[in-house]
């Protein structure tokens, strides 16, 4: 790949959403790490019979986008691949996530944290109860916190508060936000401006075929592992 074709997918994958960039760099580098936005985002929800037959007969005459991602659901999909595909805002996801899994077309999480997440992404919880519920603050420390920032004269956010009291992690609060904030814009891949790894030869001499052959094929190989990414690497076993 020349440098202007590396330099204009570099280019590309810097304009992606931090969520998107966190998959690909935890696919690449650790997918077993402990990372609250990638479980959230890789989570691949399962359909109850009850789903199943909602998807069949639409008896409860729901919105296009519900079956559209219970169908996605039975292909295995994640919520981060659902949302790339339906071309809906994570944030919107989040809220057909919640009224699928209340409606009982999808099994509840073994991780609660995947449903915490859903509430708070989707506007159904605050920070404060989001981080009690997850266990990464205490009852206490929430109370704490809200009595101060119900005092307080000054601008401070209360995630701001939270860290300032040494309560959370800073780098972890601003993490969260930058999350919840990007959840709520929608991406859109253009496949066709991926650029080619190598420009197209022509009008060469026979002597060289079988190096152009060979540079198509590996040509093919490459765009098959960019692709990959772009798709966020659909299953490991796919």
């Amino acid at each position: 790949m020349n440098r202007r074709n590396f330099n204009q997918f570099l280019g590309k994958i810097s304009k992606f959403p931090t969520w998107i960039k966190n998959i690909l760099s935890k696919e690449i580098s650790d997918p077993n790490a402990n990372d609250t936005i990638y479980t959230y985002t890789t989570y691949r929800p399962v359909l109850t019979y009850k789903g199943s037959c909602e998807l069949t007969l639409k008896k409860d005459g729901f919105d296009r986008n519900i079956y559209n991602i219970l169908e996605l659901i039975e292909k295995d999909y994640s919520l981060g691949e659902i949302a790339l595909d339906t071309y809906l805002t994570l944030e919107e996801i989040s809220s057909y996530f919640l009224l699928c899994l209340n409606s009982g077309y999808i099994e509840k999480p073994e991780e609660i944290s995947i449903v915490n997440l859903a509430e708070f992404l989707a506007g159904k919880t605050r920070t404060g109860e989001f981080l009690k519920e997850n266990n990464i603050i205490t009852n206490e420390q929430l109370s704490e916190t809200i009595n101060i920032d119900n005092q307080a004269k000054s601008d401070r956010k209360f995630g701001q508060i939270l860290s300032d009291m040494g309560f959370v992690d800073k780098s972890f609060m601003e993490n969260l936000f930058n999350f919840k904030e990007e959840s709520k814009k929608r991406f859109i891949i253009d496949y066709n401006e991926i650029p080619e790894s190598i420009q197209p030869y022509a009008k060469l001499e026979d002597k060289y075929k079988k190096e152009i052959d060979d540079l198509q094929k590996e040509n093919k190989k490459l765009k098959k592992q960019l692709n990959q990414l772009l798709l966020l690497v659909k299953t490991n076993d796919e």
